[in-house]
C-alpha cells in the first residue's frame, strides 16, 4: 500500500518541476564551465547530469507511455552513439558535431509531424455544421491554442533545414562532397527566398486551419531543400560558422517545440543553446570580418586560387624551403617561441609530437606560448581540443587579441598549417576577399617557420603573402613527421 502514495508523489507536478529545476541548474553551471579550457570537462559532467535529470523528470509524467518504444530508442541511440563517440578521431570531431546537430533538428521535426499527426485536425479555429431537430446549429470544435501550432510549425520549418543543412556541413567536412562553392550563379538567391516563400506560406495555411498531411509534408520538403539550398554555396573557410549557425538553429526549434508541448526542460536548454549559439556565431563572423547574411549568401572559400598575395605565384617572390636540421637550429637558440596550430595539424594528428617539442624547448629554457585564432581549423574550439588531448598547459593557450602584442618579442613562430588566419593579405592587400580580417599577425615576429604540405592555398583558396617574406621559411611534409624530426635534430644540438 505504501506504494502507491510513492507512485503519486513521483509522478504529482510539484516534484516533476523541483526536478526540471535541479536540472536547469546544472544545465547553467554546465554552460559556465565551458567558457575555459580548465572548466570544461567538468561543466560536461554537469550538462550531462542536468539533461539525464530531465530526461528523468519528463518520463515521470503520468501521460508517457509506450515504454518499449522509449526503451527501444533508448537501446539504439546508446548502441550507435557511444562506439561513435569513443572511435571518432580528433580530425573528425568537427563532422560528429555538425552530424550529432543534424540528428537534434531532425529529431524536431519528426516530433512537429507526430503532433501535427495527432493534433492536427484541431489547428486554428475549426467550425462544423451539424443537424439540430429540424435546423441547422453550428459548433466549434476544441481547437489546439494558436501559439501552439504557431511554435509547432516553426519548430519543423527550422529544425528540418537544420537537419538537412548539418548533412551538407557534413558531406563537406568529410569530403563527400567538394568543399568548394556550390552555386546555381545568379538565381542561387532567388531559389532561397522561394523556398522560404513555399515553407512560410504552408505554415501559414496551417495554422489557419488548414488539415492537410500533404501539405505539411510539403512544408519539410520546401525547408529540406532550403537548408540544403542554403549550405551548399557556402565554402570551407566559413565552415565554423556555418556549424555554429546551424547548431543555434537546432536549439531555437527544440525551444519552440518545447512552447509546442509545454515541455519546461526543452523550452530552456533549447533557448540556452539557441542564445550560445547565436552569440557565438556573431562572434566568429566578426573574427572573420564578415557579416552573418554574407556567410549565408555564400559563394566564398574552399574554391581555386584567388589571388590574394600581390603577384601571386611566381612573381611574388622567392620561397626560402629548409629542412628540419636547420628549424631545428633557429628554435634550439631562441627566448621566445609560439606555436601557431591550424588544420594541418589536425589532419595530421600532430599535437602529441608539437607537444614533445614544446617539452624539449622549455628543457632549454625557452618560453612556448600557442596563439589560437577563433576560426582556426573547422569547428569552433577546434584547435583548443587537440592541444587539450595532448596535455598542453592551459596557460600557454593565448586567444587572437592576447598574443598578437606578443609576437614583436618572439624569435619564431611555428606556423602548423594556419594559412587563411596568418595572411598578411588581410591587412595589407585592399583587393584580397579577406581584407579586414583580424589574423594571428606572426608576420611580426623575428623569423617565421612554416610547415606544410605544399604551397597549395588554405579553405579560403588565398595565397598567402607570408610565404613570400624573406624572414619566413618553409617546411615541406608532413605535420607530425616534419616536427618529430625536428625533435629528433633537437637532441643533436
Amino acid at each position: 500500500m505504501s506504494a502507491f502514495p510513492a507512485t503519486i508523489f513521483l509522478q504529482s507536478e510539484s516534484f516533476i518541476y523541483v526536478l526540471y529545476i535541479a536540472a536547469f541548474t546544472l544545465m547553467v553551471l554546465g554552460l559556465r564551465g565551458l567558457a575555459g579550457p580548465k572548466s570544461a570537462v567538468r561543466g560536461n559532467r554537469l550538462a550531462g547530469v542536468g539533461m539525464a535529470i530531465a530526461v528523468i523528470a519528463t518520463l515521470l509524467s503520468p501521460h508517457e507511455g509506450r515504454w518499449g518504444l522509449i526503451a527501444l530508442g533508448v537501446v539504439i541511440g546508446t548502441a550507435v552513439g557511444i562506439p561513435a563517440a569513443r572511435r571518432v578521431k580528433m580530425t573528425a570531431m568537427p563532422q560528429m558535431v555538425a552530424l550529432f546537430n543534424g540528428v537534434g533538428g531532425g529529431a524536431v521535426a519528426i516530433i512537429s509531424w507526430v503532433e501535427f499527426r495527432h493534433y492536427g485536425s484541431t489547428y486554428g479555429s475549426h467550425i462544423a455544421t451539424a443537424a439540430a431537430g429540424e435546423g441547422f446549429a453550428t459548433y466549434t470544435t476544441p481547437a489546439v491554442p494558436t501559439y501552439v501550432a504557431i511554435f509547432s510549425v516553426a519548430a519543423a520549418i527550422v529544425g528540418s533545414v537544420s537537419f538537412w543543412g548539418s548533412n551538407i556541413a557534413f558531406a563537406k567536412l568529410q569530403e563527400i562532397l567538394p568543399g568548394r562553392p556550390i552555386t546555381l550563379g545568379s538565381g542561387q538567391q532567388a531559389l532561397n527566398g522561394l523556398l522560404a516563400l513555399l515553407a512560410l506560406a504552408a505554415g501559414v495555411a496551417l495554422v489557419a486551419g488548414v488539415h492537410s498531411e500533404l501539405l505539411f509534408i510539403g512544408m519539410l520538403l520546401a525547408a529540406a531543400l532550403l537548408g540544403n539550398a542554403v549550405v551548399l554555396p557556402i565554402g570551407g573557410a566559413d565552415m565554423p560558422v556555418v556549424i555554429s549557425l546551424l547548431n543555434a538553429f537546432t536549439g531555437i526549434s527544440a525551444a519552440a517545440t518545447g512552447v509546442a508541448l509545454n515541455n519546461p526542460a526543452l523550452i530552456v536548454f533549447g533557448m540556452m543553446v539557441g542564445a550560445s549559439g547565436s552569440i557565438l556565431t556573431k562572434l566568429m563572423a566578426d573574427a572573420m570580418n564578415r557579416s552573418i547574411p554574407a556567410i549565408v549568401a555564400g559563394g566564398f572559400g574552399g574554391g581555386g586560387a584567388v589571388e590574394g598575395a600581390e603577384g601571386a605565384g611566381e612573381h611574388a617572390g622567392t620561397v626560402h624551403s629548409i629542412g628540419a636540421a636547420d628549424a631545428a637550429i633557429q628554435l634550439a637558440y631562441a627566448s621566445h617561441v609560439v606555436v601557431v596550430p591550424g588544420y594541418g595539424m589536425a589532419v595530421a594528428q600532430a599535437q602529441h609530437a608539437v607537444r614533445e617539442l614544446a617539452k624539449e624547448l622549455e628543457k632549454r629554457g625557452i618560453e612556448v606560448s600557442y596563439a589560437i585564432h577563433p576560426v582556426a581549423g573547422r569547428m569552433p574550439g577546434h584547435m583548443n581540443v587537440l592541444l587539450a588531448e595532448a596535455d598542453v598547459p592551459y596557460d600557454q593557450l593565448k586567444e587572437m587579441d592576447d598574443i598578437n602584442p606578443e609576437f614583436q618579442r618572439t624569435d619564431v613562430s611555428l606556423v602548423i598549417g594556419a594559412n587563411d588566419v596568418t595572411n598578411p593579405a588581410a591587412k595589407n592587400t585592399p583587393s584580397s576577399p579577406i581584407y579586414g580580417m583580424p589574423i594571428l599577425e606572426v608576420a611580426d615576429s623575428k623569423s617565421v617557420i612554416v610547415i606544410k604540405r605544399s604551397m597549395n592555398p588554405g579553405f579560403a583558396g588565398i595565397e598567402n603573402e607570408l610565404y613570400y617574406d624573406p624572414k619566413t621559411a618553409m617546411l615541406f611534409g608532413d605535420a607530425k613527421s616534419a616536427v618529430a624530426d625536428i625533435v629528433s635534430e633537437l637532441g643533436s644540438i
